[in-house]
């Protein structure tokens, strides 16, 4: 099992943010497949203010260039990536067009 962990910004408005949650809490099921589809077994998002914190833990088979090709060719899945950044801000120092990003592991008690 693989474990990744990834951060993402919210527009800073609350209304957005209260959008945003229950969009979250009413997830299209297609768009729940797609992400069992791509050998994600679990994957849990958390909120502060308007940050975001994703834990993803996939099958050994994963890979984000996997997902990237699934999403892509996924319609449903295309308009629910289309419809959360009208929610969704990048991250300081991020590529155009790049949502989530990649953190570092720097720490872990054994």
């Amino acid at each position: 099992m693989q474990r990744y962990c990834l951060a993402l910004d919210l527009n800073n408005d609350p209304d957005l943010i209260a959008e945003y949650i229950q969009f979250h809490k009413n997830v299209w099921p297609e768009i729940q497949e797609s992400i069992k589809e791509s050998g994600i077994k679990n994957l849990e998002i958390y909120t502060i203010g308007d940050r975001l914190f994703m834990i993803i833990e996939a099958d050994t088979d994963f890979s984000f260039e996997k997902k990237a090709r699934l999403d892509a060719a996924n319609l449903r899945v295309q308009e629910w990536e289309t419809l959360m950044w009208k929610f969704q801000k990048a991250l300081p120092g991020s590529k155009p067009g790049e949502k989530w990003r990649l953190m570092d592991k720097i720490f872990e008690l054994k």
